[in-house]
């Protein structure tokens, strides 16, 4: 598909869109059972401080998702996906840059991303983009009840 194929530019999810992100998501390998989107979508989009934006076909269908935020510090990028139909045609750097402005109009100067260990597509995307890979190690502990089981 080309560019005249896409809307003209993406915009801010609805939680309606959760169905569709979710599909979208579990095609491209990004979905997780154990980290629901519904909970990822409802949370980006209920803080000043993030946003999820969904670019959308011609007929409506969303075909990538970009979501960004910012903990005052650091920008975060999570969920750029593309759909298998639309990579290679340049929307994912489209996305990242527009997460970029996103976070350069929210005052960040630094944007950081997770990247799974065994992407090494995702790594050489990013790399290509700009970014490196830090040496540290992400560590996790789950705080509260999950939203799902509150």
């Amino acid at each position: 598909m080309t560019a005249t194929h896409l809307s003209p530019a993406p915009r801010t999810a609805l939680e309606t869109d959760i169905p569709a992100i979710t599909k979208l998501w579990q095609e491209t390998g990004l979905y997780r059972p154990y980290n629901p989107p519904e909970w990822d979508v409802r949370f980006a989009l209920s803080d000043r401080n993030s946003t999820l934006m969904v670019w959308e076909d011609i007929n409506g269908v969303i075909i990538a998702t970009v979501m960004v935020g910012h903990d005052g510090h650091r920008g975060w990028i999570y969920y750029l996906s593309v759909a298998p139909s639309h990579q290679k045609t340049g929307l994912g750097k489209k996305l990242v840059a527009i997460g970029e402005d996103w976070l350069r109009e929210h005052g960040v100067w630094r944007m950081q991303l997770m990247v799974r260990s065994e992407n090494s597509a995702m790594q050489d995307f990013y790399r290509h983009l700009g970014y490196r890979a830090l040496d540290v190690t992400v560590m996790q502990k789950d705080i509260d009840i999950p939203p799902a089981d509150r």
